[in-house]
């Protein structure tokens, strides 16, 4: 298990041939430069704590579990008045990979071969190609997902603006650009 560095401002490399079906607990948190990255990803004005409690096994025969909970303290702008809105992110999340190639990541078929979704069911699994899986970046879509996206400071409220009732909005007439036509 090692950090990568490239576009991803929060991974941790899992190799899944290290894995075995006994969980194993992995403590994340982010530091100060991935703080930052994750702020400008996400368009807040800052990100000051984002730490993740995972548990990583396999599962069924060549897929892994990333079971967990994410916590993050972020700082938002108010769509109202801009000023700072401090939030708290909590999210427990599962998530399980199969490789690319395994007959689980395929979409279930009924007998006249259309796809069947359960929108109340298991998500299907994520695939991965190779032999790692990146538990960062799962941790940071999880938190990415819990960002309020429209955050508004407390008694904050529109001013100075009207809404139009449609009380005076008549139906156009086709032949209005007529009655302005002069005959020459």
């Amino acid at each position: 298990m090692k950090h990568r560095s490239d576009d991803i401002p929060f991974s941790y490399l899992v190799k899944v041939g290290h894995i075995s079906a006994n969980p194993v607990e992995v403590h994340l948190k982010a530091d100060e430069k991935e703080r930052k990255a994750l702020a400008e990803r996400w368009d807040v004005l800052s990100v000051d704590d984002l730490h993740a409690d995972l548990q990583i096994n396999r599962w069924k025969k060549d897929g892994i579990r990333v079971k967990g909970r994410v916590q993050a303290k972020i700082v938002q702008a108010c769509v109202v008045t801009l000023d700072p809105v401090p939030a708290d992110i909590d999210e427990h999340f599962e998530q399980i990979y199969v490789p690319e190639n395994s007959k689980l990541a395929r979409h279930p078929a009924n007998d006249a071969g259309e796809m069947v979704l359960d929108p109340d069911g298991p998500d299907l699994p994520e695939t991965f190609a190779g032999d790692t899986i990146d538990a960062g970046e799962v941790v940071m879509e999880f938190a990415a997902l819990a960002i309020d996206p429209y955050p508004r400071r407390k008694g904050a409220e529109f001013s100075g603006h009207m809404e139009d009732t449609g009380e005076n909005d008549k139906k156009p007439s086709a032949f209005a650009v007529l009655k302005d036509w002069q005959k020459d």
